[in-house]
Protein backbone atom coordinates (compact mmCIF):
# COMPACT_ATOMS: atom_id res chain seq x y z
CA UNK A 1 0.00 0.00 0.00
CA UNK A 2 2.99 2.48 1.21
CA UNK A 3 4.86 1.90 -2.61
CA UNK A 4 1.06 2.69 -4.39
CA UNK A 5 0.62 5.73 -2.32
CA UNK A 6 4.44 6.68 -3.12
CA UNK A 7 3.84 6.22 -6.78
CA UNK A 8 0.60 7.74 -6.57
CA UNK A 9 2.33 10.80 -5.11
CA UNK A 10 5.03 10.66 -7.84
CA UNK A 11 2.79 10.72 -10.77
CA UNK A 12 0.75 13.55 -9.02
CA UNK A 13 3.69 15.19 -8.57
CA UNK A 14 4.88 14.90 -12.09
CA UNK A 15 1.84 15.93 -13.66
CA UNK A 16 1.23 19.05 -11.47
CA UNK A 17 5.10 20.39 -12.76
CA UNK A 18 4.06 18.88 -16.25
CA UNK A 19 1.01 21.90 -16.27
CA UNK A 20 3.17 23.95 -15.20
CA UNK A 21 5.75 23.74 -17.63
CA UNK A 22 2.83 23.91 -19.91
CA UNK A 23 1.46 26.74 -18.39
CA UNK A 24 4.59 28.60 -18.03
CA UNK A 25 6.09 27.50 -21.99
CA UNK A 26 3.06 27.31 -23.80
CA UNK A 27 4.57 29.05 -26.87
CA UNK A 28 8.28 28.02 -27.87
CA UNK A 29 10.79 30.50 -29.32
CA UNK A 30 10.36 29.09 -32.47
CA UNK A 31 6.46 29.82 -32.64
CA UNK A 32 7.19 33.29 -31.38
CA UNK A 33 9.85 33.95 -34.10
CA UNK A 34 7.63 32.66 -37.14
CA UNK A 35 4.52 34.71 -35.99
CA UNK A 36 6.82 37.75 -35.52
CA UNK A 37 7.93 37.46 -39.26
CA UNK A 38 4.62 36.92 -40.52
CA UNK A 39 3.44 39.89 -38.67
CA UNK A 40 6.42 42.71 -40.07
CA UNK A 41 6.33 41.71 -43.97
CA UNK A 42 6.41 37.54 -44.47
CA UNK A 43 7.72 35.89 -47.11
CA UNK A 44 7.46 39.44 -48.87
CA UNK A 45 11.40 40.22 -47.21
CA UNK A 46 12.75 37.16 -49.17
CA UNK A 47 10.89 38.18 -52.53
CA UNK A 48 11.40 42.09 -52.54
CA UNK A 49 13.82 44.77 -53.53
CA UNK A 50 14.70 46.85 -50.77
CA UNK A 51 16.92 50.19 -50.32
CA UNK A 52 17.33 52.70 -48.07
CA UNK A 53 19.55 55.36 -46.88
CA UNK A 54 22.20 54.91 -43.81
CA UNK A 55 24.19 57.54 -42.49
CA UNK A 56 24.73 59.07 -46.20
CA UNK A 57 25.77 55.64 -47.88
CA UNK A 58 22.45 53.72 -49.85
CA UNK A 59 22.07 49.98 -49.31
CA UNK A 60 20.64 47.79 -51.40
CA UNK A 61 19.35 44.18 -51.34
CA UNK A 62 18.58 42.38 -54.69
CA UNK A 63 17.08 39.15 -55.86
CA UNK A 64 18.58 37.68 -59.13
CA UNK A 65 17.36 34.25 -60.21
CA UNK A 66 16.86 33.02 -56.68
CA UNK A 67 20.38 34.83 -55.01
CA UNK A 68 20.22 37.20 -52.69
CA UNK A 69 22.91 40.33 -53.00
CA UNK A 70 23.52 42.77 -51.15
CA UNK A 71 24.73 46.52 -51.71
CA UNK A 72 26.88 49.44 -50.05
CA UNK A 73 26.61 52.38 -52.72
CA UNK A 74 28.58 55.62 -51.85
CA UNK A 75 28.75 58.78 -54.18
CA UNK A 76 30.69 61.85 -54.12
CA UNK A 77 32.21 64.58 -56.58
CA UNK A 78 35.03 62.30 -57.86
CA UNK A 79 34.64 58.88 -56.90
CA UNK A 80 30.88 56.17 -57.35
CA UNK A 81 32.05 53.40 -55.07
CA UNK A 82 29.83 50.06 -54.94
CA UNK A 83 30.31 47.60 -52.97
CA UNK A 84 28.67 43.76 -53.40
CA UNK A 85 28.33 40.98 -51.07
CA UNK A 86 27.03 37.71 -51.85
CA UNK A 87 26.80 34.07 -51.39
CA UNK A 88 30.34 33.98 -53.20
CA UNK A 89 31.61 36.85 -51.71
CA UNK A 90 32.97 40.30 -51.36
CA UNK A 91 33.37 42.61 -54.48
CA UNK A 92 34.14 46.86 -54.65
CA UNK A 93 33.80 48.52 -58.12
CA UNK A 94 35.45 51.93 -58.51
CA UNK A 95 33.74 53.63 -61.07
CA UNK A 96 31.90 50.25 -62.46
CA UNK A 97 35.55 49.11 -62.25
CA UNK A 98 36.56 45.82 -60.18
CA UNK A 99 39.00 46.91 -57.83
CA UNK A 100 41.19 43.91 -56.04
CA UNK A 101 40.70 43.91 -52.15
CA UNK A 102 42.68 41.85 -49.98
CA UNK A 103 41.15 39.48 -48.21
CA UNK A 104 41.23 41.57 -44.67
CA UNK A 105 39.62 44.33 -45.78
CA UNK A 106 37.18 42.47 -48.10
CA UNK A 107 35.78 40.01 -45.03
CA UNK A 108 35.40 43.71 -42.39
CA UNK A 109 33.74 45.48 -45.53
CA UNK A 110 31.41 42.09 -46.30
CA UNK A 111 30.56 42.27 -42.65
CA UNK A 112 29.60 45.88 -41.84
CA UNK A 113 27.33 45.43 -45.40
CA UNK A 114 25.93 42.52 -43.99
CA UNK A 115 25.46 43.84 -40.61
CA UNK A 116 23.51 47.07 -41.78
CA UNK A 117 21.46 44.72 -43.97
CA UNK A 118 20.65 42.27 -41.01
CA UNK A 119 19.76 45.15 -38.40
CA UNK A 120 17.28 46.72 -41.07
CA UNK A 121 15.00 43.77 -41.76
CA UNK A 122 14.87 41.95 -38.41
CA UNK A 123 13.13 39.61 -37.31
CA UNK A 124 13.40 37.64 -40.78
CA UNK A 125 16.80 37.26 -40.24
CA UNK A 126 16.07 34.95 -37.30
CA UNK A 127 15.28 31.68 -38.91
CA UNK A 128 18.33 31.77 -40.35
CA UNK A 129 20.20 27.96 -40.39
CA UNK A 130 22.79 28.98 -38.01
CA UNK A 131 20.45 31.01 -35.39
CA UNK A 132 19.59 29.05 -32.04
CA UNK A 133 16.48 29.95 -29.99
CA UNK A 134 16.06 29.77 -26.48
CA UNK A 135 12.68 31.17 -25.14
CA UNK A 136 13.28 32.32 -21.46
CA UNK A 137 10.18 33.59 -20.13
CA UNK A 138 8.14 36.83 -19.98
CA UNK A 139 8.60 40.25 -18.66
CA UNK A 140 7.15 43.00 -18.44
CA UNK A 141 8.88 46.66 -20.01
CA UNK A 142 6.87 49.70 -19.19
CA UNK A 143 2.77 49.18 -20.07
CA UNK A 144 3.54 46.23 -22.36
CA UNK A 145 4.18 42.39 -21.90
CA UNK A 146 6.95 40.69 -24.03
CA UNK A 147 8.59 37.35 -24.51
CA UNK A 148 12.23 37.27 -24.59
CA UNK A 149 14.19 34.96 -26.24
CA UNK A 150 18.07 34.07 -26.22
CA UNK A 151 19.91 34.07 -29.68
CA UNK A 152 23.26 32.11 -29.78
CA UNK A 153 24.70 31.20 -33.49
CA UNK A 154 26.09 27.97 -34.36
CA UNK A 155 29.74 28.34 -35.29
CA UNK A 156 29.41 26.65 -38.81
CA UNK A 157 27.70 29.48 -41.08
CA UNK A 158 27.70 31.40 -37.94
CA UNK A 159 29.88 34.10 -39.36
CA UNK A 160 32.92 35.55 -37.92
CA UNK A 161 30.86 36.84 -34.75
CA UNK A 162 29.48 33.69 -33.90
CA UNK A 163 29.81 33.48 -30.31
CA UNK A 164 27.96 37.13 -30.46
CA UNK A 165 24.79 36.97 -27.77
CA UNK A 166 21.58 38.74 -28.64
CA UNK A 167 18.46 39.20 -26.79
CA UNK A 168 15.27 39.89 -28.50
CA UNK A 169 12.02 41.10 -26.57
CA UNK A 170 8.74 40.51 -28.79
CA UNK A 171 5.64 42.60 -27.83
CA UNK A 172 2.93 39.44 -26.58
CA UNK A 173 0.44 40.81 -28.20
CA UNK A 174 1.98 42.20 -31.32
CA UNK A 175 4.58 39.71 -31.43
CA UNK A 176 6.79 42.97 -33.03
CA UNK A 177 10.10 42.97 -31.65
CA UNK A 178 10.33 46.07 -29.62
CA UNK A 179 13.61 45.81 -28.04
CA UNK A 180 16.87 43.72 -28.53
CA UNK A 181 20.14 43.57 -26.90
CA UNK A 182 23.55 41.77 -27.69
CA UNK A 183 27.04 41.28 -26.22
CA UNK A 184 30.31 41.44 -28.42
CA UNK A 185 33.63 40.14 -28.17
CA UNK A 186 35.26 42.12 -31.30
CA UNK A 187 37.33 45.50 -30.16
CA UNK A 188 37.23 44.69 -26.61
CA UNK A 189 34.01 44.06 -26.63
CA UNK A 190 30.58 45.48 -24.84
CA UNK A 191 27.00 45.57 -24.52
CA UNK A 192 24.32 47.31 -26.46
CA UNK A 193 20.71 47.63 -25.95
CA UNK A 194 18.36 48.79 -28.56
CA UNK A 195 14.78 50.33 -28.34
CA UNK A 196 13.03 51.09 -32.00
CA UNK A 197 10.80 53.85 -32.77
CA UNK A 198 9.75 55.52 -35.43
CA UNK A 199 7.46 52.18 -36.92
CA UNK A 200 6.17 52.42 -40.17
CA UNK A 201 5.12 49.71 -43.01
CA UNK A 202 6.56 50.39 -46.85
CA UNK A 203 4.57 47.90 -48.94
CA UNK A 204 3.85 45.46 -46.68
CA UNK A 205 7.01 45.30 -44.74
CA UNK A 206 7.99 46.90 -41.26
CA UNK A 207 10.87 48.94 -40.38
CA UNK A 208 11.63 51.08 -37.59
CA UNK A 209 14.60 53.34 -35.99
CA UNK A 210 16.42 52.41 -32.65
CA UNK A 211 17.65 54.49 -29.98
CA UNK A 212 21.35 52.47 -29.22
CA UNK A 213 22.17 52.23 -25.36
CA UNK A 214 25.37 50.86 -23.51
CA UNK A 215 25.74 49.99 -19.49
CA UNK A 216 26.71 53.18 -17.16
CA UNK A 217 28.59 50.33 -15.56
CA UNK A 218 30.79 47.87 -17.47
CA UNK A 219 30.17 45.16 -15.06
CA UNK A 220 26.75 44.92 -15.91
CA UNK A 221 25.39 41.68 -17.55
CA UNK A 222 23.57 41.14 -21.07
CA UNK A 223 20.90 38.91 -19.13
CA UNK A 224 19.86 41.96 -16.50
CA UNK A 225 19.82 44.52 -19.61
CA UNK A 226 16.08 45.11 -19.03
CA UNK A 227 16.10 45.66 -15.99
CA UNK A 228 18.76 48.45 -16.33
CA UNK A 229 17.11 50.10 -19.17
CA UNK A 230 13.77 50.62 -17.12
CA UNK A 231 16.11 51.66 -14.14
CA UNK A 232 17.27 54.40 -16.32
CA UNK A 233 21.29 52.80 -15.90
CA UNK A 234 22.09 52.88 -19.49
CA UNK A 235 23.37 55.89 -21.35
CA UNK A 236 22.27 56.62 -24.88
CA UNK A 237 25.17 56.56 -27.72
CA UNK A 238 23.30 57.13 -31.00
CA UNK A 239 19.73 56.90 -32.95
CA UNK A 240 20.33 54.59 -35.69
CA UNK A 241 18.15 55.50 -38.71
CA UNK A 242 16.94 54.67 -42.35
CA UNK A 243 16.06 57.22 -44.53
CA UNK A 244 14.08 56.74 -47.87
CA UNK A 245 13.36 53.29 -47.81
CA UNK A 246 11.69 51.43 -51.41
CA UNK A 247 10.58 48.48 -51.14
CA UNK A 248 9.61 46.95 -54.69
CA UNK A 249 8.87 43.56 -56.36
CA UNK A 250 11.82 41.37 -57.00
CA UNK A 251 13.37 39.40 -59.31
CA UNK A 252 12.72 36.22 -57.51
CA UNK A 253 12.00 33.02 -59.61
Amino acid sequence: MKKTRSALLTALVVFFISCKEKQTHGITAQQIVDKSIDACGGDLYRTSDISFDFRGMIYVKENANGQKILKRIQKNDSLDIVDLKTSKGFERYIDGELIATPDSLANLYGNSINSVHYFAYLPYGLNDPAVNKEYLGDIKIHENNYHKIRVTFSQENGGDDFDDVYLYWFNTKTFKPDYLAYEFHVNGGGMRFREAYNERVVSGIRFVDYRNYKPKASSSSINEIDHLFMNGELELLSEIALKDVVVSPGNYN
